[in-house]
């Protein structure tokens, strides 16, 4: 079998080479991320799921200031629909969390999570945006169809075969294998059905989707360096996403109490939660995580929850108290470097696959 890096995949998405970083919402993918990791070579994403439409207008100015290459903007496709039956119990524990912070015990009423998602698909078509990926699901038949018409290529995440089927008969021109390693929010359609998420390696994962759908399908989940991008490959991915190493490079907008905590932690370091947002996500495992548990309370669902604890984790940002953010991770945080160029990271990982294929 003869493997190319520089592959119809990449020509069919205007790439170099056959690397996506992934679209992590919640700030890390800055536009200088975005546009660095687009102008050497690969596809930089903008994680636009929790961004104001007018913030998501403003940045993909600011990228296409920074490039002339493709990127793509990624978005959640769940609707914004709070439930707050559990509320009051969920913020009696929360409380007790404000308190180590020095926080207010939080208000009486209801949580109120603003739904963007109209207003937000509108700025990346009316942009033009060259590519739009989906997490929990994939786009409405109406939003597909207009940005199939726009022009732009789709792309969906799925942590099971089905969900792949899923995403190709909705007209996904590629699918992202999103193995149990990832860090992150799992990326299942349906958490009633698996409620802490479709958890299958990546590696297993990978060649059983390839086998079943026709459209390319990137490998996601553990993968850091060209080995991995190699061996992703021989088993039917015709590129990668890598997110957790694109966290500590230099354009990257994670804050440095988070950029420290992945330098520090091991393969040993992440659990799968929903305590911070009520969906099924891995990160390291912190004071925020464990005083959950402790409590014994089911989190409220997504989205609510995530805005109920908005506050503690905005305030331990200002506070640089790693213990009570999401520390959003994957499970291959040893092979973490810090300060590398997203440039750096890209060409890195370039020259290393292309030493073993060569070899």
């Amino acid at each position: 079998m003869r493997m190319e890096l520089n592959n119809d995949f990449c020509r069919q998405f205007g790439i170099r080479y056959p690397i996506f970083q992934a679209g992590m919402a919640g700030g890390p993918t800055t536009p200088e991320l975005v546009a660095a990791v687009s102008n050497a070579g690969g596809l930089g994403t903008l994680g636009a799921a929790y961004m104001e439409p007018a913030a998501i207008r403003a940045a993909i100015v600011d990228i296409r200031g920074r490039t002339s290459a493709p990127f793509a903007v990624n978005l959640f496709t769940v609707p914004m629909e709070d439930d707050n039956r559990r509320t009051a119990e969920v913020q009696r524990v929360l409380d007790s969390i404000r308190d180590d912070l020095g926080l207010p015990p939080a208000p009486l009423q209801a949580v109120q999570t603003p739904d963007h998602l109209e207003r937000q698909f509108a700025e990346v078509l009316e942009a033009g945006v060259p590519v739009i990926s989906t997490a929990f699901g994939v786009l409405s038949p109406r939003h597909m169809e207009l940005a199939k018409t726009a022009g732009m290529k789709v792309v969906a995440m799925a942590t099971t075969v089905e969900e792949a089927l899923e995403a190709e008969r909705a007209g996904c021109d590629a699918v992202v294998a999103q193995g149990s390693e990832a860090g992150g929010h799992r990326g299942t359609f349906n958490v009633d059905a698996h409620p802490m998420g479709a958890n299958i390696g990546t590696f297993a994962l990978v060649p059983q989707i390839a086998d079943r759908v026709s459209i390319p399908v990137i490998a996601a989940g553990g993968i850091m360096d060209g080995r991995g991008m190699v061996a992703a490959m021989v088993l039917g991915a015709q590129a990668v996403q890598m997110g957790t190493r694109f966290l500590t490079a230099a354009e990257s907008g994670a804050h440095p109490a988070y950029q420290a905590a992945l330098l520090a932690s091991t393969e040993e370091s992440t659990v799968l939660t929903k305590a911070f947002s009520g969906r099924p996500a891995r990160g390291i495992a912190n004071a925020f995580v464990r005083e959950w548990n402790e409590s014994g309370v089911e989190p409220l669902p997504f989205p609510t929850q995530n805005t109920a604890t908005r506050d503690i984790r905005n305030a331990a940002a200002r506070q640089n108290q790693a213990g009570y953010m999401s520390l959003w991770a994957g499970q291959a945080t040893r092979m973490l470097k810090a300060g590398q160029s997203a440039a750096d990271i890209v060409e890195e990982t370039v020259r290393q696959a292309l030493e073993i294929l060569e070899s």
